[in-house]
């Protein structure tokens, strides 16, 4: 039997959680909790979550705050800050992660799509490396996360943090970026 070491783990399987009624893309930003919540930043329509399943180490959610599943249906002030907070995410992605490429998508269509949260419109970036898909998730099934969501969310704090028109007031608030 093949055997994975990951103690980092412990933490989100043993952590204390409300469960979440209602869409959790509407329910985590009106929380006072931003680094529970692990949201490393907000803009005026959109913030950033780090995703509780990562494909990659860094890889987060772009989401409008404004819960809608067809994204034609955004105004153009939201469609506008949703793109700025992504591009926003890429640079602190590099500062933080130095990848060699992204992956940036969104799940639109519903179930069709793959998508778990269908009817909130948000967008995937994934910070690839070159060989970052190795035998593991080819042949065994299995995706090795090299790094905890904790550290993954300090890394991006501070470096949305160095970005021009970010304030970050302390490591639980997510970062303000602006535009």
């Amino acid at each position: 039997m093949d055997q994975l070491f990951a103690p980092w783990r412990i933490e989100w399987i043993e952590r204390e959680e409300e469960p979440i009624e209602g869409c959790p893309f509407c329910v985590l930003p009106d929380r006072d909790a931003d680094r529970e919540s692990r949201i490393v930043a907000r803009s005026e329509h959109a913030f950033v979550l780090l995703n509780n399943y990562p494909y990659n180490p860094g890889h987060v959610m772009v989401i409008p705050y404004a819960h809608e599943g067809e994204y034609g249906e955004l105004s153009e002030a939201i469609m506008l800050d949703h793109a700025q907070l992504k591009a926003a995410t890429f640079e602190a992605m590099r500062r933080s992660f130095d990848p060699a490429g992204f992956n940036a998508g969104m799940n639109l269509g519903g179930d069709a799509a793959g998508g778990s949260i269908d009817d909130h419109v948000h967008t995937h970036v994934v910070p690839r490396w070159r060989g970052d898909t190795n035998y593991m998730a080819v042949i065994g099934d299995t995706t090795v996360i090299v790094e905890g969501l904790a550290e993954t969310y300090d890394r991006l704090h501070e470096a949305f943090a160095e970005l021009d028109g970010a304030t970050a007031t302390d490591l639980d608030d997510a970062v303000e970026v602006s535009f």
